[in-house]
């Protein structure tokens, strides 16, 4: 812990230090964060915060990279419906009412903790890799999804008693964060994970939330997937603070950030692509 905040360590050469949950906490203050960090020895080499607000311009004299994620401009729903979407879009977006689908936010409960185990457990391959939350036990589905319970809304699709889908809405400062989105695959053509989408608009709009979040900017299949529902990327900035000699000789280096941050994009995408294929038939040779 550090400053109040849990603190996640990886790698070898250099070992990096971040916020366990840097999406969804914020450093109020990062120069006060990297030293209480020094203070804590934390056994690290370069420490990495991420500034996830309204401000595009770097607020504190830190060395800083920019990293693209997937953001949303949100105005009014009805904008969103009328001028951010295309027409197969928008149709897929009302398909889930004209399916059935209801959605609502729901109260975080141990019957939505059942619901989200019946989809997770649905599949073990989810966007051509090993889904993470496959097989796991109520109780730790339960730890998994109560962070930040006080500022998030559990969006719930349900198709008569049965729910299909959900997505976790995490309201920060002047921006809002998708932190789980995932619905049945038995159910994709009720588009209930367009309907999510759609649901969490109009609650930013709602709540007067000018930018909605959706992980780092993708490419393949998701990354289409968030063109088509409006998202763009949005250029934020991080900051990589040296804490010991490795430190700052891998920043110099160039190795403080992950290899796929380092490759040509052709490159990454066609890994992607092996990876799902690879994945896919491990699964099918079950």
């Amino acid at each position: 812990m550090v400053d109040g905040c849990r603190v996640s360590v990886y790698g070898h050469f250099p070992r990096i230090a971040r916020l366990s949950a840097e999406y969804y906490e914020y450093c109020e203050d990062p120069q006060r964060f990297a030293a209480r960090a020094r203070e804590a020895h934390v056994r690290a080499d370069v420490l990495t915060m991420l500034q996830l607000s309204k401000h595009k311009e770097p607020q504190w004299p830190l060395p800083f990279e920019r990293e693209e994620i997937s953001v949303l401009p949100i105005t009014t729903y009805d904008d969103w419906v009328k001028k951010q979407l295309n027409d197969k879009t928008r149709n897929m977006v009302r398909k889930a009412d004209k399916k059935g689908v209801v959605l609502r936010v729901c109260p975080f409960s141990d019957e939505l903790v059942a619901g989200i185990k019946e989809i997770y457990d649905e599949t073990p391959i989810r966007q051509g890799k090993p889904f993470a939350h496959y097989g796991k036990d109520l109780d730790t589905l339960r730890r998994d999804h109560v962070t930040y319970e006080e500022r998030s809304d559990f969006i719930c699709a349900y198709l008569g008693d049965e729910l299909i889908g959900f997505l976790k809405l995490v309201h920060g400062d002047g921006i809002s964060n998708i932190m789980q989105i995932v619905s049945k695959v038995g159910h994709r053509d009720k588009a209930p994970t367009n309907g999510l989408i759609a649901k969490s608009v109009a609650i930013c709009a709602e709540r007067g939330v000018p930018l909605l979040h959706y992980g780092l900017w993708s490419r393949g299949g998701l990354g289409e997937f968030k063109k088509h529902h409006g998202f763009d990327r949005y250029a934020v900035v991080r900051y990589f603070v040296p804490l010991t000699f490795v430190g700052r000789l891998a920043m110099k280096l160039g190795m403080h950030r992950k290899l796929a941050d380092r490759l040509p994009p052709p490159v990454v995408e066609r890994l992607i692509e092996w990876r799902g294929r690879w994945n896919s038939t491990r699964l099918a040779t079950r």
